[in-house]
């Protein structure tokens, strides 16, 4: 049974028994539009309630008019979305504005945590290319992204999502859009408008991962007007490339914890070469059920950014090494069924004008022979953007990082797959006056810090802007847990038997019809002859 088969016969399945909500893709509100007259720096707000759980807080939303590229005295307006949540206290101080991670997801979407809403305003700036009026969407390489043939990282793979890449983006500038218009110090442009809209004399910010970055751009060229900023899952200069020796180091640091786990010790005795072994000699399938191995690499990385996926992950690794590849089938399956949710063209232009090196050849240096996993994502992605057409890097000064006087606060986990807590400590760190790092032990991406222990990272948080001291004393250790209940495994066997019942089910349905027919031209036959 061929790949396409094995996937049409799967998709009905498993979207209904996962209740698979698909929202991430698509959807976003390009309804802004630029309003005749509009000005670059035109704020207009309205007021508007945002829903929070159960309750419901005052805000303000309304539009941004930027010009989609400052470099050019000439360039076009565009239009960003903007929300403010108003604070619920009465000591109101300086607001807090927010940074997603990405690039290329969007940042009007996240929930502010309740630190945001008794002393600040919690701020909201759409990003350029992703929200508002210009969406950089690439559904050239949203098709381009399931591979070519049966493995995902293949050459021939790679150079149809180079060559995707290239369309997209063709096809962008000959609909006018302006690519070099968007880079991360358009979007500190953009903050900058935005503060001054709302009428701040200083911020607050609070950052994720790519967000981070935003942070600190934010902080070189404005470092007046920022007041204290947070930055989690910290992405130095750099890193928005991922490098293989880091990943091979982060799972020799599990496989010493594993070592620690009495369940996990007695299913491998050295879960690094556990790993190594599956990865270096996946299978082609599983029964009938195909397996891309580009595509299991891949999503092995990305699930292994928290400490809960890691685990199952893990699990399936170590099953598939005793002889059992149904779990990666399963991985294989829903890297094809799942889409992405990215804004493929926002990413490529922010990633590529931030931290593309012309000197690296990413298609060698992403898989080195003796390395664990490799890079599969970096090996995707990096190897092929140079096709996207803007040669725009942003200012040599804005990919080193620089001194800052700003307070910040670092917090890192220890597992982190995409920003490791050496990162941090050692390139951004030693830059910072008024730097602290706060390294959660046995906790990955952002995820992880903020959901494993809710309480005491929002006491972090509160502390650190209500007062610049950083009070983590409600963190306790929670060693890592490879315990799976429901693994990749035991889900593939469910998911193979549902579709195998089907199957019967669907077979007697059809001989009960064709034997109902059958029977009624033997009775018609027989009339007539009588």
């Amino acid at each position: 049974m061929n790949k396409q088969t094995a996937r049409i016969m799967f998709v009905v399945v498993a979207a209904a028994l996962f209740g698979l909500i698909l929202t991430a893709c698509g959807g976003r509100d390009t309804a802004l539009t630029v309003p005749a007259g509009a000005q670059a720096g035109d704020l207009t707000l309205e007021p508007c309630k945002f829903k929070w759980n159960a309750d419901e807080y005052e805000a303000d939303c309304g539009t941004l008019i930027v010009p989609e590229n400052r470099a050019k005295a000439d360039s076009r307006l565009i239009a960003l979305p903007v929300m403010r949540v108003r604070a619920t206290g009465e000591s109101i101080t300086e607001p807090i504005f927010f940074l997603n991670g990405g690039p290329g997801g969007s940042n009007m979407g996240p929930k502010p945590p309740a630190l945001g809403l008794a002393n600040h305003d919690f701020v909201m700036a759409g990003y350029r290319g992703v929200d508002g009026s210009v969406v950089l969407d690439c559904p050239e390489v949203e098709r381009a992204r399931t591979g070519v043939g049966d493995d995902l990282l293949s050459p021939e793979s790679r150079a149809n999502f180079a060559g995707a890449w290239a369309q997209c983006a063709a096809r962008l500038q000959a609909e006018g859009v302006d690519l070099d218009g968007y880079t991360i110090p358009e979007v500190v442009a953009d903050l900058e408008a935005a503060r001054v809209g709302l009428g701040y004399e200083r911020v607050n910010l609070a950052s994720l991962s790519y967000g981070t970055r935003i942070a600190q751009i934010y902080a070189y060229l404005h470092p007046d007007r920022i007041y204290r900023s947070g930055m989690i899952s910290v992405n130095p200069p750099g890193h928005l490339v991922w490098e293989p020796e880091t990943i091979d180091a982060q799972l020799e640091y599990y496989a010493q914890l594993c070592a620690q786990d009495a369940e996990c010790s007695a299913r491998t005795p050295d879960l690094a070469e556990t790993m190594r072994n599956v990865a270096h000699n996946l299978p082609e399938r599983w029964l009938f059920i195909p397996i891309d191995p580009g595509q299991v690499k891949v999503v092995t990385f990305v699930q292994l950014f928290n400490r809960g996926s890691a685990a199952l992950v893990f699990d399936a690794y170590i099953a598939a090494e005793q002889g059992d590849p149904s779990g990666l089938a399963l991985m294989s399956f829903l890297y094809d069924l799942l889409p992405s949710g990215n804004t493929w063209g926002e990413m490529a232009a922010k990633a590529f004008s931030a931290d593309y090196d012309p000197s690296r050849d990413y298609a060698v240096e992403m898989d080195p022979p003796g390395s664990i996993l490799g890079s599969p994502l970096s090996l995707l992605e990096w190897s092929t953007i140079a096709s996207w057409p803007t040669q725009q890097l942003i200012p040599a000064e804005l990919r080193r990082v620089q001194p800052s006087d700003v307070e910040t606060l670092l917090v890192s986990g220890s597992v982190d797959f995409s920003t490791p807590a050496e990162f941090a400590t050692d390139e951004l760190l030693p830059y910072l006056t008024n730097g602290k790092q706060v390294i959660l032990a046995e906790m990955g991406h952002v995820d992880d810090l903020g959901r494993l222990q809710p309480a005491a990272f929002e006491r972090l948080a509160t502390s650190f802007y209500d007062t610049g001291v950083a009070d983590d004393s409600l963190f306790t250790y929670a060693p890592m847990d490879f315990g799976v209940s429901l693994g990749a495994p035991t889900i593939a066997k469910i998911v193979l038997g549902i579709v195998l019942l089907l199957m019967a089910i669907v077979g007697m349905i059809i001989w009960f019809i064709v034997r109902r027919i059958r029977r009624r031209m033997v009775s018609r036959r027989s009339q007539s002859a009588a």
